[in-house]
């Protein structure tokens, strides 16, 4: 009988990305002013190579009262409001800034370094060196391929802010999208799988349909984003899709199916995902592992960041 840590270890030859928490965990042990001077030199260096899109005014206009104070500060007061968010200082704006979805937190950011580029927020100091710590983590981040470096950017801001005790009705997110007319609706392909839950995942989620998306799933079947402990049971997977998935573009590309113990089937697909927060020719390598019961429901699906693009064609059986 499976169970959902039963199910995180189907296709356990699948190489994740280790070094992505790896840096993560050491960015956040350096200190505040390193951690906002490296993720401006981040913004810069990945500025020169990938297409970072400017935040839609619907996504913003939440940041948009914050942003605007930040703005009316004098330069030390900015320095010191974003060396709050960092530090996860107990301010209002921290506090608010920790109820945000990821997509509003990199606006904020985006917005911000863009001002600082104008002379509207505080500059980093001209001369201004980072640490030999800091220092380290920014060549990491250069060394490692493009689609992780977007995932180690969300991972850089994500946690910032103060949160005591945040509860699920404190949080806030854009507004939800239409999904896609059906008619403008583009199917993937899958080469090796042909499976009509796993095609409706990926064709569901590419349309913005979440609400016929999480259909697929048993009301107890769960979602593992990577690095992420497994979010369970429908309602929470369907707020987390409504969050972190808008406007995602999945591009499968090939997989397999094998059966397993109990009549249930597990089925791995290897492919790209683009976000709007990037160009068009910026994807993440990732596999999705899935876990469907005999009538076809998906149990457990995770989505695992890729150690390098070569594991995109390798199909160890």
């Amino acid at each position: 009988m499976f169970t959902i840590e039963k199910a995180t270890k189907i296709f356990p030859e699948t190489l994740q990305a280790d070094v992505v928490p790896a840096i993560t965990a050491r960015f956040r042990l350096l200190s505040a002013e390193d951690q906002l001077a490296l993720i401006w030199f981040a913004y810069l260096e990945m500025g020169r190579t990938i297409t970072i899109a400017a935040p839609g005014a619907a996504r913003m206009q939440f940041a948009e009262g914050v942003l605007n104070e930040i703005k009316a500060m004098d330069f030390a007061q900015q320095s010191q409001a974003m060396c709050d968010l960092t530090n996860r200082t107990d301010t209002p704006i921290c506090r608010t800034y920790s109820n945000w979805s990821v997509n509003i937190k990199l606006g904020f950011w985006y917005q911000l370094g863009e001002w600082m580029a104008q002379g509207i927020v505080a500059p980093i100091p001209e001369g201004y060196r980072l640490s030999a710590n800091a220092t380290a983590v920014l060549n990491s981040l250069k060394e490692v391929d493009q689609g992780q470096q977007i995932t180690l950017l969300r991972n850089f801001v994500v946690d910032m802010g103060y949160d005591p005790e945040k509860g699920e009705g404190q949080r806030v997110m854009e507004p939800v999208v239409n999904p896609t007319p059906e008619e403008k609706r583009v199917k993937v392909f899958i080469e090796g799988v042909i499976n009509p839950t796993v095609n409706n995942y990926m064709d569901l989620l590419n349309a913005n349909d979440f609400d016929n998306l999480i259909k697929l799933f048993l009301p107890d079947g769960a979602l593992q984003p990577p690095f992420q402990k497994p979010i369970v049971g429908t309602d929470a997977i369907l707020r987390f899709f409504r969050e972190d998935c808008q406007n995602l573009r999945l591009l499968p590309e090939r997989g397999y199916a094998e059966p397993t113990e109990g009549e249930f089937t597990q089925i791995k697909v290897t492919g790209k995902v683009q976000t709007p927060w990037f160009g068009a020719g910026v994807g993440m390598n990732v596999a999705w592992r899935f876990l469907l019961n005999p009538e076809g429901k998906i149990y457990f699906v995770a989505i695992d960041l890729l150690a390098s693009p070569a594991e995109l064609l390798k199909f160890a059986r």
